[in-house]
């Protein structure tokens, strides 16, 4: 029966969503440097315009009709293609997950998780790559990465019916996402300027609030009703972040004897990336516990990210990647019963089998993303060169590629 509340909120919690890829592009943009950052911005805006194109077309259908326990889907790893351009969808039709809400609805809310997904990877190889490449690269990697494992884990595929859980993406969004940044990054090789810096902090500060922000309907609203777990979700979302702010400010005040704006920003992105698997399974007393971890494991990706001398630019394996393992990793640990009944027991409450399925899926999936991904800039690479060429790069994307800059510097 439709809900009209529950329906309400999940429109507001659609919203809140897509609201985070505009945010991603301020964020990313605000760390890039001055020549470069529309070609980042421009990456996550046609990403909400061509996977959007995409999802009705072919990726809906691909993540979200049939299910292997029926036996009407592609071997458990795509669905079937009964509901291309939401074929058999009407105004009318309810969501078979709990028939509180249209259908619509949830093609909209699972979409902009659809859109959000490519554009994070667009981080790691900032003002490296052409237009033309990361439009194919867009294209390829949602077909054969970002539907295969929505299918598995959200759409009754292989790995739901193994038993593994997902709240609202550490396997699905950032550990894919994070290992194929890591991926690009090898592929693409390091940037020629060494000494790039972030062109405007107040941006990246507003597009950090706007994710942390939209993070709400991100981890809320995936328990796609209104209901205790929707405010357990949403509570575990606020305390996560705000434990990994706190510590990874610490860490930065006792190393480098500065709190620092651009890191305290990023530890709130590992707390929400990393609470994020685990938000509507897990009691509030265990938030701060994964947000502390969340500040250390990706300060410490980060430190030894730049110790190896990996480029990832504004640190999408670090923070994505690494908080998307550890929370799916945690969610194995403390998972209960007694917070969602649809959940499982993890290892602190007796069931180490469900423990060992959650690591084993999240290896798989981001060992999975990174070898497809450099493989498929390998045969990109073929088609259309993948890097620019230096003289492209030392100009900056804006303009050479582009043909716009973002501020007139005859004004500044």
């Amino acid at each position: 029966m439709l809900d009209s509340g529950s329906t309400g909120f999940m429109l507001i919690c659609t919203s809140l969503v897509m609201l985070m890829t505009p945010a991603l592009a301020c964020f990313y943009g605000g760390l890039a440097t001055k020549r470069n950052i529309l070609g980042i911005m421009i990456q996550s805006f046609v990403s909400l315009g061509w996977s959007t194109v995409l999802w009705f077309l072919i990726g809906y259908s691909l993540c979200f009709s049939g299910s292997m326990a029926e036996g009407t889907d592609f071997l458990g790893i795509f669905g079937n293609l009964h509901k291309c351009c939401l074929h058999g969808v009407t105004p009318d039709s309810l969501f078979a997950g709990n028939s509180t809400m249209p259908e619509f609805v949830f093609v909209a809310f699972q979409m902009m998780f659809a859109i959000l997904t490519p554009a994070l990877i667009t981080g790691a190889f900032v003002n490296r790559v052409s237009f033309k490449a990361y439009f194919i690269f867009l294209t390829v990697w949602q077909f054969l990465v970002y539907y295969p494992f929505c299918h598995m884990v959200w759409g009754g595929g292989i790995l739901a019916e193994w038993g593994v859980l997902d709240f609202a993406g550490g396997i699905v969004v950032h550990a894919t996402a994070g290992f194929a940044a890591l991926a690009s990054v090898f592929f693409v090789g390091a940037r020629v300027d060494k000494n790039s810096t972030p062109n405007s902090i107040p941006l990246v500060a507003i597009g950090s609030g706007l994710l942390w922000f939209g993070w709400y309907g991100f981890n809320a609203g995936s328990e796609l009703q209104v209901d205790g777990v929707t405010a357990n979700a949403f509570v575990n979302t606020d305390i996560a972040a705000s434990f990994a702010l706190i510590t990874w400010m610490v860490i930065e005040w006792i190393r480098d004897s500065k709190p620092k704006l651009v890191g305290v920003l990023t530890g709130s992105i590992a707390g929400l990336a990393t609470i994020t698997p685990c938000a509507g399974f897990v009691p509030i007393w265990t938030a701060p516990i994964i947000g502390i971890l969340a500040g250390l494991g990706c300060y410490w990706a980060v430190s030894w990210k730049n110790k190896h001398q990996w480029d990832d630019a504004l640190d999408v394996w670090g923070v994505h990647g690494i908080g998307g393992v550890i929370g799916t990793i945690l969610l194995g640990v403390f998972a209960s019963k007694g917070i969602n009944p649809n959940g499982a027991d993890g290892l602190l409450f007796g069931d180490g089998s469900f423990f060992l399925k959650q690591t084993i899926s999240v290896v798989i999936a981001s060992a999975y993303a990174f070898v497809f991904t450099y493989g498929m800039l390998w045969i990109i690479n073929k088609i259309t060169v993948v890097r620019v060429d230096e003289k492209v790069e030392l100009a900056g994307i804006d303009a050479a590629i582009h043909g716009e800059q973002a501020y007139d510097e005859g004004c500044l």
